[in-house]
């Protein structure tokens, strides 16, 4: 019983710190497309915080849940926010823009988060300490891995990951074309990469100095 309280609690704490990772990554996607031309996702009602516009039942809730659940990288996906890339300014640059804005938000969202931990000793031992303060820095502390994980994962270069369509734009245009033909195959090669571990190789390396550069900044 013990363990099934510790769990439930375990997943109150981190469930804000997804639910806003995801979300605020979506969410900017939608935002640099609309300062650079395209309100697609402004009139499909995108550009909000609220959960219910973006959630998906798996990508969002059961995918990045089961994960910790079993001690792995959190990943997870809302509902993609729609892009009309034809029509924002600055062609495969906009692109590429609007691409990395997502992977961005999650890193800017982990240094704040560690900002906000280092502070948290300080209240830690008020009569608000066990209460409050320290559910608090348990859930900043999930916010710094959380966005970390997310933003490595996403600028992993295969579509249609942002990382692949930074690579997108940066290949030469015959080059370009061939890879986005590969987009249909995205979820089977990201699959497969996780079935042989071959993602964990690429991407646990990168995300442990994430973490370290980001505990290195906010002296945590």
């Amino acid at each position: 019983m013990g363990d099934l309280n510790g769990t439930i609690a375990n997943i109150c704490i981190v469930a804000p710190a997804i639910m806003f990772a995801i979300i605020a990554h979506e969410v900017m996607h939608g935002v640099v497309a609309l300062r650079l031309g395209d309100d697609t996702a402004r009139r499909a009602g995108r550009l909000t915080l609220n959960p219910i516009s973006h959630i998906d039942l798996f990508g969002t809730i059961i995918l990045p849940f089961a994960l910790y659940l079993f001690g792995m990288a959190v990943l997870g996906y809302a509902k993609p926010v729609p892009v009309n890339f034809r029509v924002l300014r600055g062609g495969r640059t906009g692109m590429m823009k609007v691409a990395a804005a997502g992977p961005l938000t999650n890193f800017v969202l982990a240094v704040v988060s560690g900002l906000l931990l280092r502070m948290m000793p300080a209240f830690l031992h008020g009569s608000l300490g066990p209460t409050i303060a320290e559910p608090l820095a348990r859930m900043m502390q999930a916010s710094v891995i959380v966005n970390v994980e997310l933003g490595v994962f996403n600028l992993f270069p295969v579509l249609p990951l942002d990382g692949g369509r930074v690579l997108l734009g940066i290949l030469p245009l015959p080059a370009a074309r061939a890879y986005a033909k590969t987009e249909r195959y995205g979820f089977l090669i990201l699959l497969l990469l996780l079935y042989t571990h071959w993602l964990d190789v690429a991407i646990y390396p990168v995300m442990n100095m994430a973490l370290g550069a980001i505990s290195w900044m906010v002296q945590l």
